[in-house]
């Protein structure tokens, strides 16, 4: 079973850069790709540049705010409103397609996410840095949406974090296929809260208190509402001290069923886990098999335990 993440189309391979290149990542075309639907989308191609074509970037016009999409070596050659009107009106178009992410290609004038290279006009760069007018778009349409650089899901902890929020989406538009109901998100909800504890444990308490007063929302309100908080919260990177935690509250759902011996290696795997000398699956592996002996069905159910195919191997590098 697979869902739709949208991608700069240079990423998956296709020829449309400036130079006739492209920019195909290996981890997304290989390994991503047997869980995904890609919607591909080259921004300048969409408005008519040709492939090859003029280089473009952004140009500080020197007003707040005023931000230009110009060729490289002619700065009268403007494309930002056709550029600005592809973009939302795409951005809003996919808004209704349910993507569960987007990969953007790093430092371009359209797709970069961030830290993307602005220039004045005298040829320097400038002191502020851009994000790309169509990623921007998209960001500005869809606030929950997972949107990641080709280059950056080359660092295994922004990979994880990026995989992970692809398949939680996805559970959560799964978990209301058959109807956007009190009973499913609460469901969801409980499924999650481990998970939740492990990104941000303010968080954590917020959505929680939130999702105590669904009764008094309009439901599909509260699902557009609790769908960008959820996302939002998943964005905020799990570190070792926060994974530590939840795994010693897991352990804590042993205490009755483990002997001492058995205790004491779970303690040892998750102190070694927070020394950063064991990966976060080392303790994880461990829970597993306890809780195959100790059935428990709240665990049994929380995501954290199983956020993704294990053929992804995103935890090793945990």
């Amino acid at each position: 079973m697979s869902f739709p993440v949208g991608v700069s189309a240079c990423v998956i391979g296709e020829k449309v850069r400036f130079d006739s290149g492209h920019k195909r990542s290996p981890f997304v075309t290989k390994e991503l790709a047997p869980y995904v639907n890609f919607v591909p989308v080259c921004p300048e191609v969409a408005i008519g540049l040709p492939v090859p074509r003029p280089t473009i970037r952004l140009l500080d016009k020197g007003n707040v705010g005023d931000i230009r999409l110009v060729e490289t070596k002619d700065a009268s050659k403007d494309h930002t409103e056709r550029m600005v009107a592809f973009s939302e009106r795409k951005a809003d178009e996919l808004a209704h397609k349910a993507l569960r992410g987007y990969i953007v290609c790093a430092k371009s004038p359209t797709c970069g996410m961030e830290r993307v290279k602005v220039y004045r006009e005298n040829g320097y760069t400038s002191d502020i840095s851009g994000v790309g007018l169509y990623t921007q778009a998209l960001m500005d349409r869809m606030p929950w949406l997972p949107v990641e650089e080709d280059g950056r899901l080359n660092d295994p902890i922004l990979r994880e974090n990026f995989v992970f929020r692809l398949f939680a989406l996805d559970d959560l538009y799964r978990s209301v296929e058959s109807g956007v109901t009190r009973k499913a998100l609460v469901a969801f909800h409980s499924r999650y809260k481990l998970v939740l504890m492990a990104h941000s444990p303010e968080r954590y308490r917020e959505l929680g208190r939130f999702m105590a007063n669904i009764a008094e929302y309009d439901i599909d309100d509260f699902f557009h509402q609790y769908r960008t908080q959820f996302m939002q919260s998943l964005a905020i990177r799990a570190t070792r001290k926060k994974h530590t935690n939840v795994l010693m509250h897991l352990q804590g759902y042993f205490k009755n069923n483990l002997d001492k011996s058995q205790k004491a290696e779970l303690t040892h795997l998750i102190h070694a886990y927070r020394q950063g000398t064991m990966p976060l699956l080392a303790p994880l592996t461990l829970i597993a098999h306890h809780l195959h002996n100790h059935p428990d069905d709240y665990l049994a159910s929380q995501a954290y335990l199983k956020p993704y195919p294990d053929a992804l191997r995103l935890r090793y590098g945990l």
